[in-house]
């Protein structure tokens, strides 16, 4: 508890919008939201400020779900989630007790997201391409069909670390038609359900999320766990 106070006054800078969080120069540390006391979050709410709690305790989501988001854009919904949170709290709409109340449920609700990967086997590079193979239209799988998906979210991970992401690929045209055409391959052997429209539209979408994550042999914003 004395940690995350001390970490999010470090972080937290009064603005004219509300606070602002520095984002870390090199890599950074991030908090683990599954080790906050939460129970504990709400008496010290009691016991203090609680607008300026309320703001910190936002500030604290917020630094995490960025964290989150940058690791797996599936979870923007999160975002709106949370963006329609704080405007009916500007709206007067809840008083800062509720909007704690709701803020504290919003983060144990995140907690959980974080811990996803270990429910699914999976890990969070692999869960990223799981998701993005599952969501928003595929959700509803038979347990056979998501072994599958996850299947092959694993092997296409594989060959593309091992063989595809090499120094500088996304200057190359070859080394770009490399990694669609693999990505292309490996999405070939997903379950029939998905059908020719929804294949081509997932090769795009997973072509996209390797461009933006994986800059290179080794690099890629899953290199420095944060």
């Amino acid at each position: 508890m004395a940690a995350v106070e001390t970490l999010l006054d470090q972080s937290i800078v009064p603005a004219k919008d509300g606070y602002v969080i520095h984002e870390p120069v090199t890599g950074g540390h991030y908090l683990d939201l599954s080790k906050i006391d939460f129970e504990g979050l709400k008496k010290q709410f009691e016991q203090s400020r609680k607008h300026i709690a309320a703001q910190k305790m936002r500030a604290l989501i917020d630094q995490v779900l960025q964290n989150m988001v940058r690791l797996n854009r599936s979870r923007l919904d999160y975002y709106q989630i949370f963006q329609e949170m704080i405007d009916e709290y500007n709206r007067g709409a809840a008083n800062v007790d509720a909007f704690f109340a709701q803020l504290v449920s919003f983060a144990q609700e995140l907690s959980a997201e974080e811990q996803r990967g270990i429910s699914e086997n999976l890990t969070e590079e692999e869960l990223a391409i799981f998701d993005f193979l599952t969501r928003p239209d595929m959700t509803k799988l038979t347990r056979q069909e998501k072994e599958d998906v996850k299947q092959v979210a694993h092997e296409l991970l594989d060959t593309l670390k091992a063989e595809k992401l090499v120094l500088d690929w996304r200057k190359k045209q070859q080394t770009r038609a490399g990694v669609q055409l693999a990505i292309a391959q490996y999405l070939d052997k997903l379950p029939q359900i998905y059908t020719p429209e929804i294949y081509q539209q997932k090769c795009q979408v997973v072509y996209q999320h390797v461009y933006d994550a994986y800059y290179g042999e080794q690099h890629s914003i899953y290199a420095v766990k944060s």
